[in-house]
């Protein structure tokens, strides 16, 4: 970093040295992006994106990055990656390849293409690193700006650890609040909606951000004046500006190739966001991009020769060259033998990267064609086996793909026997080795999973008087007694703060607990989200509320893209244990009364959802995920908070099991599976069906991810033999879910003596007001006459149809 030796100025010596090693920082890096470029056009690489272009005002922002501070980053940083000291040449291109070993290709082991980088917040075993000691990346992700809604949670996170100082563990995770969340984001990306509600959110809560807007022009073809208002996103910004007396943004403009420009710009941009915790947004111009958008694509196509040659004349590491001779910090042939240094470790780094990644690839080939040629003799053709062996043999560079085709092939050439049993046996090894390279960690995998968390049941006092309570007191309370427990936990919303929640479930909490840790926030859903991922990924424990189930909508690209994919994407080297909070199920309206599950539970793998039947269930679920380190959905039923529910008196303590289904009815004819809302509909259908003859044995899921981890449900169907799936989602939505565990996965059907069936909503969205629930959804009557419809098929002489 350039800057004043304590007690000494700055010596040119030390000046021309700092130079002259950023130089080298930013040449090595253009040497990735030509090179790496090459190894996808010979197919070594599947698909490049690189940074070329952007290496200088990455360089300089990395100057000012500090221990503790965290970037949420766009998919071209890789030349502030490499100057911070958290990417080599190697891993570069480990990850260009897709090497599935985390400690060779440490951003994603091989899950993301090339340009998405993190560094690790956790060790092996999912425990936290001391995140101040470190400088910090959390994980990309490809879709545009998507990155921004977590970089205003990472950056409040500062604020919440500067203005409390009982938090558990703090100094771990932050050095009392001073730390910077960096963004960098693509010019063309700014025009998505979350980058402008992110900026708004920053402005409103004014924490320690800076993002900087790499500006090309261009958003890979389309030209920035199709793009932005006036082609200038900081001059569309020109409101947000803070002034006197006013919350708001700073915003500076620089030029990409200007130099000491850059650092100065940075140098102000720290100043202001460490210092005073006022968000900055750098606006960096004139950048260029020499390779185009991608190896996918030549940018010569929708360039003019004019900008073509603008671009080679204003390349940042052209201008720095010229720069630094025009100043004597170094000559012509001085400059060039550094590139040619760089340019010799680029190829050496790559070649030790491809060999390092095909090396065990060639070995396990070479293996299985010796297994063929020794089996093939068992084989009634052998020739069909040694075919497949020569075949194999001849690939000179062999993909997984194409060594587990041919043993699978083979396999079907060979008898029972000896032979097919060793082959069986490779495949299996084989299968088991990199289907957990492509497929572990999608949940957590540490001691502190949700399946560790231990059921303790709600306790209740004979003796007190106030044996009932509304639901929201119940939630309440229970809320009052984490809030309590936990230092580290804070919940916010729309109304969650001042009023407690629309429906009295956070009453008088902001009063006792402040603002900071009871808050309300704007109508913006998306970044409600993002604030609790990037809380959560610096050790906080965040409860973000969705004022209703349908809202979750404006959320589900975050929550499906980044929250759901974290641990995936990171090989379970980042976590980030968000617990989202929502009311939704029946009550009245197209807009109130929503259970889009389907939707949800599909596109959330990776994220546990929760559907509690009532609130004492719901307050047992948030003391569990406050001991777990997953995110997870608690979705309280809307219509449940006036409801009376038994008075626990060990708030805070009870705990109810994550994955595990209740059965709330015993019964020997049938079972009936629902949650949330309508089984109390469901529980009334079959006290009318018991006064007919009908046993039922109903039973509540509980959670829908995880799903029946005991496989209690096939137990029951074992015993009744018949299966009715209650559902008040859209046909074939959540209820298609629950069939295939059942059926699929539990192995249900040859215990059925009748076809499984499900009752769901209509296909629409539920009309108003309490008739239009009754024909939009399951009513009593609907769940009545369809288990009467099974059982009058079963035995028409002793239940007759009644049509």
């Amino acid at each position: 970093m350039i800057k004043e030796k304590s007690n000494t100025a700055l010596t040119f010596e030390d000046f021309k040295t700092e130079v002259l090693k950023d130089y080298t920082i930013a040449i090595t890096s253009r040497e990735c992006s030509l090179l790496g470029r090459k190894e996808v056009l010979t197919g070594k690489a599947k698909f490049g994106i690189f940074g070329d272009g952007k290496e200088l005002p990455q360089i300089t922002m990395a100057k000012f990055f500090k221990n503790g501070d965290f970037r949420s980053g766009y998919y071209r940083d890789q030349t502030f990656m490499m100057a911070i000291g958290e990417l080599t040449v190697e891993q570069l291109f480990a990850g260009l390849y897709g090497n599935t070993n985390i400690n060779e290709e440490p951003m994603s082991a091989g899950r993301q293409m090339g340009g998405h980088f993190v560094t690790h917040s956790l060790n092996e075993d999912g425990s936290w690193k001391n995140l101040a000691q470190q400088k910090n990346s959390s994980a990309d992700i490809s879709p545009t700006a998507a990155q921004m809604p977590r970089l205003l949670g990472l950056a409040q996170a500062s604020k919440i650890y500067r203005s409390f100082d009982n938090i558990p563990n703090q100094e771990n995770f932050s050095n009392k609040g001073n730390e910077i969340a960096w963004g960098t984001i693509g010019n063309a990306s700014t025009t998505e909606g979350v980058f402008f509600e992110t900026i708004n959110a920053a402005g409103v809560l004014q924490v320690p951000m800076v993002i900087s807007v790499w500006d090309d022009e261009y958003g890979i073809s389309v030209h920035a004046k199709h793009q932005t208002t006036k082609e200038d996103i900081s001059e569309v910004l020109k409101g947000f500006q803070k002034e006197n007396n006013t919350n708001g943004l700073e915003i500076i403009k620089v030029k990409g190739w200007d130099y000491s420009e850059l650092i100065a710009a940075y140098q102000r941009a720290d100043n202001i966001a460490r210092e005073k915790h006022i968000p900055v947004l750098i606006h960096v111009q004139q950048l260029t991009q020499p390779q185009g958008h991608s190896s996918s694509g030549s940018h010569e196509r929708y360039k003019s020769k004019q900008r073509l040659d603008w671009e080679k004349e204003y390349d940042c590491v052209r201008q720095m060259r010229l720069w630094m001779i025009a100043i004597n910090i170094a000559s012509p042939e001085e400059l060039d033998a550094i590139d040619a240094i760089a340019k010799k470790e680029v190829l050496e780094a790559k070649k030790k990267a491809w060999i390092s990644f095909i090396t065990p690839i060639v070995a396990e080939q070479k293996e299985l064609v010796l297994l063929l040629e020794k089996i093939a003799v068992a084989a009634e053709n052998p020739n069909g086996i040694l075919s497949y062996a020569k075949k194999l043999n001849g690939i000179k560079e062999p993909l997984k793909k194409e060594i587990l085709v041919s043993a699978r092939k083979s396999l079907r050439l060979l008898p029972v026997g000896i032979e097919k049993a060793e082959l069986l046996q490779w495949i299996s090894n084989f299968t088991k080795k990199y289907q957990d390279a492509f497929s572990r960690h999608l949940f957590s995998e540490s001691e502190w999973n949700v399946s560790s968390v231990q059921e303790v049941a709600p306790t209740y006092s004979e003796e007190d008087e106030r044996q009932d309570s509304d639901g929201r007191m119940i939630i309440r309370d229970n809320f009052d007694a984490i809030f309590t427990k936990y230092p580290e936990s804070l919940i916010f919303g729309e109304d969650s703060g001042n009023i407690g929640d629309v429906n009295q479930g956070l009453e008088g909490l902001q009063e006792k607990f402040g603002e900071l840790r009871v808050a309300d926030v704007g109508i913006r859903e998306a970044t409600i989200i993002g604030q609790g991922i990037g809380m959560a990924l610096r050790g906080l424990k965040p409860i973000a509320e969705i004022q209703y189930l349908d809202y979750l909508l404006y959320a589900i690209q975050i929550l499906s893209d980044d929250l759901a994919t974290l641990q995936y994407r990171t090989f379970g080297r980042q976590k980030a244990p968000l617990i989202i909070r929502t009311r939704g199920h029946r009550l009245e309206g197209v807009w109130h009364s929503g259970s889009p599950m389907g939707m949800i539970i599909n596109a959330v793998r990776g994220i546990h959802v929760l559907v509690p039947r009532n609130m004492t269930k719901a307050a047992g679920f948030y003391n569990s995920l406050m001991e777990c380190d997953e995110p997870a959905i608690v979705i309280e039923c809307l219509n449940g908070y006036r409801l009376k529910e038994k008075t626990p008196t060990n708030y805070g303590e009870f705990k109810t099991p994550i994955g595990i289904v209740e059965t709330i009815r015993k019964g020997t004819d049938i079972t009936l599976v629902s949650y949330g809302s309508t089984l109390r509909l469901v529980m009334e259908a079959a006290s009318e069906l018991a006064e007919d003859g009908i046993n039922c044995e109903v039973i509540d899921l509980q959670s829908l991810l995880p799903f029946d981890i005991k496989h209690d449900l096939v137990k029951s169907i074992i015993k009744t033999n018949r299966l009715l799936i209650i559902d008040e989602d859209v046909p074939g939505g959540a209820s298609a879910y629950i069939l295939q565990k059942i059926i699929d996965d539990q192995g249900a059907y040859e215990y059925l003596d009748s076809r499984p069936q499900t009752l769901s909503a209509k296909a629409h969205r539920p009309a108003y007001g309490t008739d239009g629930d009754y024909f939009s959804k399951p009513s009593i009557e609907d769940i009545y006459e369809k288990v009467y419809a099974m059982m009058n098929e079963s035995n028409p002489n002793k239940f007759p149809s009644i049509y």
